[in-house]
């Protein structure tokens, strides 16, 4: 991810136009250098704001038992909040 983009994350509790904070940053690279975290990026931040919330695309799940009749189709759409990038702090 870079400094411009929109990603689309896990649903947050966070209403759009709102300033998000993610601190569990595993890797940052600028050009030559890259620092990899043991797990995470000691210090670094990544500043977003919050596009909106949504609902990804449809999966469609079945459940069958074989001899005894039984299906079940079903379906799920994750939920997602969308994050355009404004900066990288390390």
């Amino acid at each position: 991810m870079a400094v411009g983009e929109t990603i689309k994350v896990e649903r947050l509790p966070a209403e759009e136009g709102q300033t998000v904070e993610l601190g569990d940053v595993l890797l940052v690279a600028n050009g030559e250098r890259v620092v990899t975290g043991t797990p995470t990026v000691a210090g670094a931040k990544v500043r977003a704001t919050v596009v909106g919330q949504g609902k990804g695309e449809k999966v469609v799940g079945m459940k069958y038992k074989p001899k005894v009749r039984y299906r079940r189709k079903f379906g799920h759409r994750q939920p997602f909040t969308a994050l355009a990038i404004e900066e990288i702090l390390w």
